[in-house]
């Protein structure tokens, strides 16, 4: 039977369009799923930034326990035995400061310079993962979302990692820097110095301070230094800058005379800060000023700033211009409660942070006050954040107390020191009353391991709290047990 011509076009025609239209969803299929499947990588990497984040800094600190084993970072070319390295390595990497070796007269050049590379990579590396890990989470959220928590702290930019790890490392430039300057000509002109001996060592030291690394090329730390105001307010000052955190400097540094558009984070670590610090020294300077050990036998401007300087240094700092062992008491104990508060987030500072303090106290406040809302500066904090703080607090102490029972039931020291140096380490401070070096390779290598979990610890919890928080689909029939 014939076909008519035009008939026979048109039915190729229409084969043609329809094989066309079935290759392009067959195109259009393909790359939905080839687009779904990069998605769904992309996710699973940004669901284990912290995974990443613990293994990279395991990876470093063994690296760098290898590298002070080896004959060529000790004077004898012996090399530190591996509890020792593992710890030095450790409280480099961890910014704390807790050391069981001279850094000084037990390493050399080379070894010291390896000790200035991991302070230096803990503290740019702690500060640049901390502020990735706030825009991994961010990114969990809707575009909605995130736009407006980028409106808010007007200082976390999604995606944009180049830019980020520029910022923070202009800021560890001029911060280091300007202490450098500062503080090497004095040790070169008032302390009978080399120059090239000053330049070293104010080298060295303004990186500790910056990156609030606690460790110094002196046995004493800057006892040396001691009343000496030209030195310990630039180290003191670097350690407030490091310690604060990467999103507040960025945006003091755009918004500083307009306190009023601070974001809420900025006003609540401020101001808390500037507490603790004002606190911090003004109980130091009373409870020490009559104590010959310490402050007593000073002039009262020494006494001031050796009152100031310590003030300041239990908040992650970790260097000490007077003897710590020789305090009272109740500086000690004042001493353990601002170590264990630490300072800003995303910094160089350990400790649960004095934003989470903040968010206790003012959690405490509107409880007694009777809201079953938490808000401050015309914003309202939400379940989230008071729970991963109560958690925080929780988890830190109980690894504190714990700690604490070990050691005093297992060393011949008593509960004060020890427990002084196991909050030292868990909030990777560094300040010492002198027994670290004492403790059996046991109990030295617990600590580098409380350095450890002290420094990966707050940011790899709170990170698996965001990303784990999921919604319950119904809710159970509320229940009251007797609080108090």
């Amino acid at each position: 039977m014939s076909t008519h011509p035009l008939r026979a076009v048109a039915l190729f025609l229409r084969r043609l369009v329809s094989s066309s239209l079935l290759r392009l969803r067959a195109g259009r299929l393909s790359y939905r799923l080839r687009v779904e499947m990069s998605s769904a990588r992309e996710t699973s990497m940004w669901r284990q930034p912290a995974r990443v984040f613990v293994m990279a800094f395991v990876a470093v600190d063994l690296m760098g326990t290898g590298l002070l084993m080896t004959p060529l970072t000790t004077p004898d070319h012996l090399g530190l035995g591996f509890v020792e390295a593992f710890f030095t390595a450790t409280t480099a990497l961890a910014v704390c400061g807790l050391s069981v070796v001279d850094i000084g007269a037990d390493l050399n050049s080379f070894g010291q310079g390896i000790v200035i590379a991991l302070m230096q990579i803990g503290g740019m590396g702690i500060m640049t993962l901390a502020s990735l890990l706030g825009t991994a989470m961010i990114r969990r959220f809707g575009l909605r979302m995130q736009l407006t928590v980028q409106a808010e702290t007007r200082s976390l930019w999604v995606g944009d990692v180049r830019g980020l790890v520029s910022r923070v490392a202009l800021i560890f430039l001029i911060c280091e820097g300007v202490t450098f300057l500062l503080i090497t000509p004095r040790m070169w002109l008032g302390y009978d110095m080399s120059f090239g001996a000053a330049v070293y060592s104010g080298f060295f030291h303004s990186i500790s301070a910056f990156n609030n690394a606690g460790l110094s090329l002196y046995g004493n730390s800057m006892m040396r230094f001691s009343g000496d105001a030209l030195i310990l307010v630039p180290i003191a000052l670097a350690v407030i800058l490091g310690g604060i955190g990467f999103p507040v400097l960025l945006e003091l540094r755009r918004e500083l005379r307009t306190p009023r558009r601070w974001s809420l984070h900025t006003k609540l670590t401020v101001v808390t800060t500037a507490i603790l610090f004002a606190a911090g020294t003004l109980l130091v300077i009373v409870m020490e000023w009559n104590n010959p050990r310490t402050l007593g036998h000073m002039d009262w401007w020494a006494r001031i700033v050796n009152g100031f300087f310590h003030g300041v240094m239990p908040r992650s700092g970790g260097l000490n211009s007077v003897d710590t062992g020789e305090l009272e008491d109740s500086t000690l104990l004042v001493t353990i409660m601002l170590m264990f508060v630490g300072n800003g987030s995303a910094g160089t500072a350990g400790g649960i942070k004095v934003a989470t303090l903040a968010v206790l106290f003012l959690v405490v406040a509107a409880e007694v006050r009777g809201n079953d809302k938490v808000h401050v500066y015309g914003r309202q904090l939400s379940p989230e954040v008071i729970r991963q703080a109560l958690s925080l607090v929780f988890l830190s102490a109980t690894v504190v107390a714990f700690t604490t029972v070990l050691l005093v039931r297992t060393t011949p020291f008593e509960l004060l020191p020890v427990m002084f140096e196991v909050v030292s380490a868990v909030a990777v401070v560094g300040l010492s009353m002198g027994i670290t070096p004492d403790l059996a390779p046991w109990a030295q290598f617990l600590l580098a391991l409380l350095m450890v979990a002290g420094r990966v610890g707050p940011i790899t919890f709170v990170t698996a709290l965001a990303f784990r928080d999921h919604r319950r689909r119904y809710d159970l029939a509320e229940a009251r047990p007797i609080i108090g």
